[in-house]
């Protein structure tokens, strides 16, 4: 099969979260099976990184905008068996971050994801890569399966190209105003309810979700949950139940290439499940030291890699922090509301000893907490699929998740009995109280060191790799293309 993925960040190159995690290994998991060609389109920012060896596509090619005419160009480069194109204009992505400043929002995201959209279906043409299917995803790339419905309809180089549409996080939706619809090239016949006319204007993603030959989300449960539940699926429920015949969840994986104690560069010592209480014991104090925590190898750590913000809940856990800093070392890495930034600076300056917050990316701190860390904490008040928790329990550190989402189908919640199956802990009930429960029960079976190391075994030998996952993904591109 020819196959494109297009997104707007993708790991190594550039990730503001785990929808580049995905994008990433998926494209390397489509690669490694024989017959297919796999080409990723990725928008040129400033600070893509790795693209040392960059090749040049000569010539530019031009893409409408409104009632402007923009260049794009191409550049590419060959990463193991996947050919990743880089699609460049200085005035739209020549900026210091992917998608915002800290006061918000770039004005014209509309204008640079209409352009990027464009920019890949002419630069298949320009390039001359015909492909099977179009794998989008989320809603800076909802614009393809609806152009390849309308504004290229009629254009034989797309005649049997299919798209397949991801939503990887149904409460971000690009709502634009009807300017963007118009600024798209749309024809004013298709701006009805049934097709892109949102609240008077446009979403990105609904668009996807309406014109996409097949569509999916990253967790059954969550599919589940985006359909069947108004406050879940954020005004989109109506659409994807009335779409339910192209619609399926399937659940995410990590890279163990990447994500893996036994061959991790970043940890002084390696351990798989055998060997966990030695491999975790000696990352627990290289974290405790790095993160200027009091050494002490019988406190439980608990850690938070997150992106801060309503979504994860993160706010009911400044009172948790406030009861336990005594009894607990906590670690969280994460950036995001500024409130919430502000709010875990006070506590790591009122608690130095018991609470390290670190606000930044920082691949390599990540890593070391998910070795270091006893404790996983993930309240969600909604996740599509979560990549943490999947880590977390790779590397034998069991998660403390909300019962919500892909959660629901990537742990199996500790009920006192099975210890031998068991990979982590549900909070039943989502309130500060219920999660301080939750936890207060998890440190209450970390002093059972005999149970604690079941435990973690179990959670080690989870298969959370991509492997079922890339399957069912190319079985579902064989059905959307036949």
């Amino acid at each position: 099969m020819n196959i494109v993925l297009a997104a707007s960040e993708a790991f190594p190159f550039c990730k503001t979260g785990g929808l580049a995690d995905v994008v990433g290994a998926l494209c390397q998991q489509f690669a490694g099976h024989k017959g297919n060609k796999v080409l990723l389109f990725l928008p040129h920012y400033r600070n893509i990184v790795r693209v040392s060896s960059l090749k040049i596509v000569p010539g530019v090619y031009l893409i409408p905008v409104g009632d402007k005419i923009e260049q794009a160009s191409l550049s590419y480069i060959n990463w193991g068996n996947v050919l990743v194109f880089f699609v460049s204009n200085r005035k739209y992505f020549d900026r210091p971050d992917l998608y915002r400043t800290k006061e918000g929002e770039y004005q014209d995201n509309d204008e640079r994801f209409i352009f990027f959209n464009r920019a890949v279906l002419e630069g298949c043409k320009f390039i001359g890569f015909r492909p099977d299917i179009i794998h989008c995803h989320d809603w800076q790339t909802g614009l393809i399966p609806a152009y390849l419905k309308t504004v290229y309809k009629l254009d034989a180089f797309y005649t049997r190209t299919r798209c397949l549409y991801t939503v990887h996080n149904i409460a971000y939706q690009g709502h634009y105003s009807y300017a963007a619809f118009r600024k798209a090239g749309f024809h004013p016949v298709d701006y009805t309810p049934e097709k892109f006319e949102y609240y008077g204007g446009i979403s990105f993603l609904k668009s996807g979700l309406v014109f996409a030959d097949n569509i999916n989300t990253v967790s059954p449960n969550y599919a589940r949950e985006i359909q069947n539940d108004p406050a879940m699926g954020f005004g989109l429920d109506g659409v994807l139940r009335a779409r339910s015949k192209n619609f399926c969840g399937i659940v995410n994986g990590i890279d163990t290439d990447i994500w893996d104690p036994e061959i991790d560069p970043v940890l002084s010592v390696g351990y798989d499940a055998a060997e966990a209480s030695r491999g975790k014991l000696t990352a627990k104090r290289a974290l405790q030291q790095q993160c200027k925590l009091t050494q002490d190898d019988d406190k439980p750590i608990i850690g938070i890699v997150s992106r801060l913000d309503y979504q994860k809940g993160l706010d009911g856990v400044i009172g948790l922090i406030e009861k336990l800093h005594k009894q607990v070392q906590f670690v969280i890495l994460g950036q995001g509301d500024p409130l919430l930034e502000k709010a875990y600076q006070g506590l790591a300056r009122a608690h130095a000893g018991s609470v390290s917050y670190n606000s930044r990316l920082d691949e390599e701190l990540a890593h070391k907490i998910y070795a270091g860390a006893d404790l996983l904490l993930m309240p969600s008040r909604f996740e599509p699929c979560g990549l943490s928790q999947l880590i977390a329990m790779k590397y034998g550190t069991l998660p403390i998740v909300s019962k919500v989402g892909g959660l629901v189908d990537t742990v199996i919640g500790f009920d006192g009995k099975n210890e031998n199956t068991a990979t982590g802990f549900f909070i039943e009930t989502f309130t500060e109280k219920g999660l301080y429960n939750t936890v207060v029960r998890a440190l209450q079976v970390y002093k059972n060191r005999v149970l604690w190391d079941r435990l973690v075994r179990s959670a080690m030998r989870q298969d959370v790799s991509w492997d079922k996952s890339a399957q069912a993904y190319l079985d579902l591109y064989r059905k959307t293309v036949a």
